[in-house]
């Protein structure tokens, strides 16, 4: 297994956690509206991906990483020490849900599990990661909601049947779908993944689709949101 991912402008070393740098990861890290976020929370950070975008993007920020599991911890810490931005993130070790800050947040971020059926064929941190036994959809909803300013924004990404049912749970804990961006892998795909974002303000609501793959080669869409981050994207 690859145990690396260079950016642009950081490293990702994965270790022995079993958690790679996904294009799903890239995606959302890359879309999350986080413009003029002050204070912003990456729930379960894994190695630290997602944490470390959201500082390229927004250098003002002050970022709070959670992560529960204890190999994924020492591999992000590791990650953001030798970034630009160790002092800028702050990482708990520690359940989201039991987590107890003294704030709230303009903008929360999370790639959630998602296996929500079926047995957990591989042991360890990644089949955690993996399944909502770990932290069940109401569950982070309703915490994240305790989390976020009353202005603030929640940024997820999830496969097409999870994301629906995430949407229609979170609408029934009050929050209000305001963006929703549509992955397809190709033109002639179906839809794979949904962008979700949730907040309690009525913004107004945006949803577009967006096309990985064009002509044998990224499109130019998926070009213009991962330049910044990915090498050779220019």
């Amino acid at each position: 297994m690859n145990k690396s991912f260079t950016f642009k402008q950081f490293h990702i070393d994965i270790g022995q956690c079993g958690m790679p740098v996904s294009t799903d990861g890239v995606l959302l890290g890359a879309w999350a509206t986080i413009n003029n976020s002050l204070s912003i929370l990456d729930i379960g950070c894994g190695t630290g991906l997602l944490s470390l975008m959201c500082a390229q993007r927004e250098p003002l920020s002050q970022i709070d990483a959670v992560e529960l599991m204890p190999m994924a911890v020492e591999v992000a810490q590791a990650n953001f020490q030798n970034s630009k931005w160790a002092k800028q993130i702050t990482l708990f070790h520690q359940d989201i849900l039991s987590f107890t800050p003294q704030k709230t947040y303009d903008a929360i971020i999370c790639n959630p599990p998602y296996f929500n059926n079926g047995e957990q064929s591989q042991k360890g941190e990644r089949s955690v990661a993996r399944h909502t036994d770990a932290l069940p959809f109401f569950d982070l909803l309703t915490q994240c909601k305790k989390l976020l300013t009353s202005e603030g924004r929640a940024s997820f990404i999830l496969p097409l049947i999870e994301g629906e049912q995430f949407i229609e749970i979170a609408k029934n804990c009050d929050f209000k779908l305001t963006k929703l961006t549509k992955i397809k892998t190709t033109e002639k795909k179906s839809v794979s993944r949904l962008l979700i974002e949730l907040s309690v303000f009525p913004y107004d609501y945006q949803e577009n689709t967006l096309i990985i793959h064009s002509k044998n080669s990224y499109s130019d869409d998926f070009i213009d949101l991962t330049r910044c981050f990915y090498l050779n994207m220019d």
